[in-house]
């Protein structure tokens, strides 16, 4: 990259360049991401769907646009690949990007702001900037089609970069599944009709750490602040993160019902001794005040 081009001693350039570093010597079978040989501000990336959803085996296509004081401002994302999840062609809504700068850290980076894209995938969109909500037949068939071939957009310096990307992502993300016939078969139900989203847990996975934090810690901490904010996009995750929450309390709400009888018992049986042995240290004192003590001593 001809990055001489480029002041280093600006803070945004040299972070850029840090990342871009950071990306090469540490490649993601989930993702790549790089920036323009003439404009490391825009980088174009790829994202492999979320496995066990109906993304699973697709290669989402798009680009970053990275402000000129990053990291202290967010970036913007937009799709090119369709995926019945976000629009194409449009910057879209998400706790990480440009919509939301007072939710983003100058901690997280490109790296971060991918992992926690492909968390959002599967979550239900709630209307958000930018967002579709397509049936998961129409996901499966759109996974399928974006593995042909990459989007045609921009100039060709910018189309050789999306197809490099585009074979990478291809020599590590496995083939679409094939539906099961027997879930075919069945008809369909109300609930899974309403239900857009498969292992949400996954989609709370989205915000915070730090640059060199486990991309596992960095899906925990987006859904921490994607709990806390109650975002739109995230709100499913939430919701569901919530449910454990609220399951987890019961549960111990009733282990203490059960343990409850015992602890009383065992308080009684405390305050009972408790207070036998105050007796006997009153009655001691009692015996050696009085003048008796020394006759007890020596029959002792």
């Amino acid at each position: 990259m001809a990055d001489e081009r480029y002041n280093r001693k600006n803070p945004a350039v040299k972070r850029i360049l840090q990342e871009v570093k950071e990306m090469q010597a540490n490649p993601s079978d989930d993702f790549m991401s790089l920036p323009l040989e003439e404009n490391i501000f825009e980088w174009q990336f790829a994202i492999r769907g979320p496995s066990d959803t109906e993304f699973e085996g697709g290669i989402y296509h798009g680009r970053i646009q990275l402000p000129s004081d990053y990291p202290f401002k967010p970036p913007s994302f937009m799709l090119l690949t369709p995926s019945g999840r976000f629009e194409t062609n449009t910057k879209i809504c998400l706790s990480i990007s440009n919509y939301h700068p007072e939710h983003w850290q100058p901690s997280w980076s490109v790296r971060t702001a991918l992992v926690a894209l492909i968390a959002f995938m599967p979550s239900n969109p709630n209307g958000a900037l930018g967002s579709v909500d397509y049936p998961k037949e129409e996901r499966r068939a759109l996974a399928t089609k974006s593995r042909e071939a990459p989007p045609k957009y921009g100039s060709p310096e910018r189309q050789k970069l999306i197809d490099e990307i585009h074979q990478y992502m291809l020599s590590k993300t496995p083939a679409v599944p094939k539906p099961n016939l027997q879930e075919c078969n069945k008809p369909p139900s109300a609930d899974s009709d309403g239900q857009s989203q498969t292992k949400p847990q996954d989609a709370s996975a989205v915000i915070s750490e730090g640059d060199n934090a486990p991309e596992e810690n960095v899906v925990d901490q987006i859904a921490e602040e994607a709990a806390q904010t109650v975002l739109p996009e995230a709100n499913a995750a939430v919701e569901v993160g919530n449910g454990l929450v609220r399951r987890q309390e019961q549960q111990t709400v009733v282990v203490r019902a059960a343990q409850k009888p015992a602890d009383d018992r065992l308080f009684t049986l405390a305050a009972v001794g408790l207070t036998i042995a105050i007796m006997v240290l009153l009655l001691k004192k009692f015996v050696r005040s009085s003048g008796h003590g020394a006759v007890f001593m020596d029959e002792s």
